[in-house]
């Protein structure tokens, strides 16, 4: 099992941006699909962005779409999520979380939302 560890949220006012990294155990980021989730008080757990750790390919949910960017360094075992124009409705604990690409896609993962164990996550939160 992937060991991931998110960092970089904070408060940050509308319009700002933040970029979010997730940090990985070992170097085996191309043996998975890595994903952004999120998730606001009273409401469910939701994808944000997935990225193919082998070929980089990507999923944005439509919330994402235009404004968030999700990359990889595998060289640096790290995927980031930049985000900008980040509105007040982006806040949330996010997390991230990888599942081997042999039995998901980056739409599947994302749509779906994973089950199973997740970190701590990191407190987004944007307000004026």
């Amino acid at each position: 099992q992937l060991q991931l560890v998110e960092s970089g949220g904070g408060l940050v006012q509308p319009g700002g941006s933040l970029r979010l990294s997730c940090a990985a155990s070992s170097s085996t980021l191309n043996y998975y699909v890595i994903g952004w989730f999120r998730q606001a008080p009273g409401k469910e757990r939701e994808g944000v962005s997935c990225i193919s750790g082998s070929d980089g390919s990507t999923y944005y949910a439509d919330s994402a779409k235009g404004r968030f960017t999700i990359s990889r360094d595998n060289a640096n075992n790290t995927v980031y999520l930049q985000m900008n124009s980040l509105k007040p409705e982006d806040t949330a604990v996010y997390y991230c979380t990888a599942v081997p690409r042999r039995i998901t896609t980056t739409q599947r993962m994302c749509v779906t939302v994973p089950k199973g164990s997740w970190g701590q996550g990191t407190q987004v939160t944007v307000s004026s």
